[in-house]
């Protein structure tokens, strides 16, 4: 998609074929073309054929696909924090944040990969790193220790997160030969030469296992630990 400039983004109009086009029909049918082929749907012939409309019609609404893949990057975010109220406990209401972000990429796995790295700068990403960022200052964080803070807490939450998406958007195959390497493969190997993985042979299947809330709850005990005011309850 060549880059130009809409001048007429938001105003609804159906097209040729009867489609009333709007930000958000296009953003769900990217969602649901990239869900069903991959990255490889995103593109205006594509779109322009799953929507009944010529391809040029989609430049009214984004800039080009980079455009649109920003969009659908924070419709994942408005996804994912629909509802989402701050509690009282802050480190609570942060893991309730990095859940939610992981359901919602587990919800869209393939999308998943063209969003974890991007910043949208649209409504829902500011309203996430402002209740992320408001949390850390209501921890007792100094502006500068929360900002920096708040990036080692959702960097490693969006990494993670993608990463177990990526796993997910393999072919089903794929994912259970991964799995059985853990109970097949790395169950023979010889004990003088691994002595380490046949000491935890029989615990290697949980290898297979998610550890993303493993990983959330080590990162939070330590966030928890350099708060300079006391956690509640």
């Amino acid at each position: 998609m060549a880059s130009r400039v809409p001048s007429e983004r938001r105003r609804r109009r159906p097209t040729a074929s009867g489609v009333l086009l709007s930000e958000d029909l296009i953003v769900d049918t990217t969602l649901r073309l990239i869900g069903a082929h991959g990255q490889e749907a995103l593109s205006v012939r594509r779109l322009g054929a799953a929507l009944g409309c010529d391809p040029t019609a989609l430049y009214r609404y984004f800039h080009d696909t980079d455009d649109l893949v920003l969009a659908l990057s924070d419709r994942l975010i408005g996804n994912a924090m629909e509802g989402f109220v701050p509690g009282d406990d802050w480190v609570a209401s942060l893991r309730e944040i990095a859940l939610r972000v992981r359901d919602g990429y587990l919800a869209h796995p393939r999308a998943a990969a063209l969003a974890a790295h991007r910043v949208t700068r649209r409504r829902n990403e500011i309203k996430a790193v402002e209740a992320g960022i408001g949390l850390l200052l209501s921890a007792g964080f100094e502006p500068e220790r929360a900002t920096r803070m708040y990036l080692a807490f959702i960097d490693t939450v969006l990494s993670n997160a993608a990463t177990e998406a990526a796993f997910h958007a393999l072919p089903r195959e794929r994912r259970e030969a991964d799995e059985r390497a853990w109970r097949e493969v790395y169950q023979d190997l010889d004990p003088a030469t691994h002595p380490a993985l046949t000491a935890v042979r029989e615990e290697l299947p949980a290898m297979a296992d998610s550890a993303f809330e493993d990983a959330v709850d080590l990162l939070l005990e330590a966030l928890a630990a350099r708060a300079p005011g006391r956690r509640p309850g």
